[in-house]
């Protein structure tokens, strides 16, 4: 008698497989974040995207108003002044502190005695406390300060800082140096990533240092630069600190002659009632931070637009 043979078993399948407890319990570790996210930071901004359409100050609820705050902006002395201020730093503090973190990086990039020690006192300015870098600063660049004490000495005397407005944007400039540690660090970590063998070649070939550094080092360094290039320009635009306090009891003017009104001062002071009408004026601010927005996206999706043309980005192998 022949047996009919036992089809195979195959094993029961479940909805609840390993790749999908791993999934699940990546979805748990980014769940905190995920809700920060959402709470502290996406939710926030799409109530002053809506805001910005609105008559709000805090004490009363939203009213529409529709684009009354942007036409407002765009009749604003207080506007286009902040925005003048915010360009200017853009344009001239940021090539000096790219040139200057750059030429530091490479001199300190020389195999030397005691590099270690110089590289670390570059960076010790930037360990100390912002607000009290700013009243340093304050001090050294007074009129009877030690910045211009010491030009008495070669006989030139020196302008009043932060009290002319002529040169309180480049009081800034100079006292912005102070924080660039963190650019030169950048700058030495992609130093050190460049193959040692590239310089021996060229070296082989009669290339001298000028040539070198022309020809391999900086186009290398261009990922680094367009880095250093992008992050100064959005954090330019953000100078609020410096201003704020160098301004003291002028803060809600910008200091001497509103020298030192930069965009996000200006908001501030709309924000919390500081210019214009009495109260807070948390719609009109949220249409300037939308504003403040949108140039900083659009100026860096024109720099990322020519990246490819002058960024280069080694090939592996």
């Amino acid at each position: 008698m022949t047996t009919l043979a036992t089809p195979p078993q195959h094993p029961k399948r479940t909805w609840w497989t390993k790749s999908r407890r791993d999934e699940l319990n990546g979805w748990l570790f980014v769940l905190p974040w995920l809700l920060g996210l959402i709470v502290f930071t996406a939710g926030p901004m799409l109530f002053s995207l809506y805001a910005g359409f609105t008559r709000y100050n805090i004490t009363t609820a939203p009213e529409w108003i529709g684009l009354q705050n942007y036409q407002a902006i765009v009749q604003d002395d207080f506007f286009w002044k902040a925005l003048y201020n915010t360009f200017w730093m853009v344009i001239v503090k940021t090539p000096l502190v790219l040139l200057l973190s750059l030429g530091i990086a490479l001199l300190l990039n020389v195999e030397m005695p005691g590099e270690k020690f110089f590289r670390s006192i570059i960076y010790f300015p930037n360990v100390l406390s912002g607000i009290a870098a700013v009243f340093l600063w304050k001090w050294i660049l007074a009129p009877n300060g030690l910045f211009n004490r010491g030009l008495e000495f070669f006989g030139i005397s020196g302008p009043g800082w932060f009290v002319d407005p002529t040169w309180t944007k480049p009081g800034m400039v100079i006292m912005g140096m102070w924080w660039i540690g963190g650019g030169i660090l950048i700058y030495l970590a992609a130093l050190k990533g460049i193959p040692r063998a590239l310089y021996e070649a060229a070296e082989l070939d009669g290339a001298t240092q000028w040539r070198r550094t022309l020809h391999i080092t900086l186009p290398l360094l261009t990922p680094a630069i367009f880095f250093e290039i992008v992050t100064n320009i959005i954090g330019t635009f953000q100078i609020f600190t410096t201003a704020y306090v160098l301004s003291g009891t002028d803060a809600a003017t910008g200091g001497p002659g509103q020298s030192m009104l930069f965009y996000v001062l200006y908001l501030y002071n709309r924000a919390f009632g500081r210019v214009g009408p009495a109260g807070f004026q948390m719609g009109y601010a949220s249409a300037l931070a939308w504003i403040l927005f949108v140039i900083i996206l659009l100026i860096t999706l024109i720099q990322l637009a020519l990246a490819n043309r002058w960024v280069y980005y080694e090939s592996e192998g």
